[in-house]
């Protein structure tokens, strides 16, 4: 959920069969790091256990929802042990120095989304981390969506 790619951890993994990676971010093609093409799914023995969705600049709520099936179907099929969550701010409208614009809403999605799988998969064990983020506004309401869908509230 950040609007950069990978935070720094895709490619110390890139090889690592064991840990499996799905990455909803701005297209590199407009922001830093430049990375996190769609191509990207792994290197070796672990080619098809990352993956990365690109969005265009812009990118809303809208958009957020119609890839985010296919993020929890590739989470499903890798079967973890353990989820962990980047929720960084940076991808909510009026960030200023990202592009996209995702509200609080589309965060408290995703974290009662991941909630639930971890539940199925996981024995509960999800992890929320955070990351990114330039408006201390959106760093708010981001993580207070964030933490309620942790906790199960509506």
């Amino acid at each position: 959920m950040l609007a950069h790619h990978g935070d720094g951890v895709f490619y110390a993994f890139e090889s690592d069969p064991e840990l499996i990676f799905a990455d909803i971010h701005e297209d590199g093609r407009y922001l830093y790091p430049g990375t996190g093409a769609i191509e990207e799914t792994g290197k070796g023995p672990a080619r098809g256990t990352k993956l990365n969705v690109p969005l265009p600049p812009y990118a809303n709520d809208s958009d957020f929802h119609r890839v985010w099936p296919s993020v929890e179907e590739f989470i499903r099929q890798g079967k973890p042990e353990l989820i962990i969550l980047q929720a960084g701010a940076d991808s909510i409208q009026g960030d200023p120095i990202t592009h996209m614009a995702f509200t609080p809403s589309a965060h408290e999605y995703a974290a009662s989304q991941l909630s639930k799988l971890a539940n199925e998969f996981c024995n509960g064990r999800f992890i929320a981390l955070g990351g990114g983020g330039y408006n201390r506004t959106n760093l708010a309401l981001g993580w207070n969506a964030v933490v309620k869908a942790m906790l199960g509230e509506k």
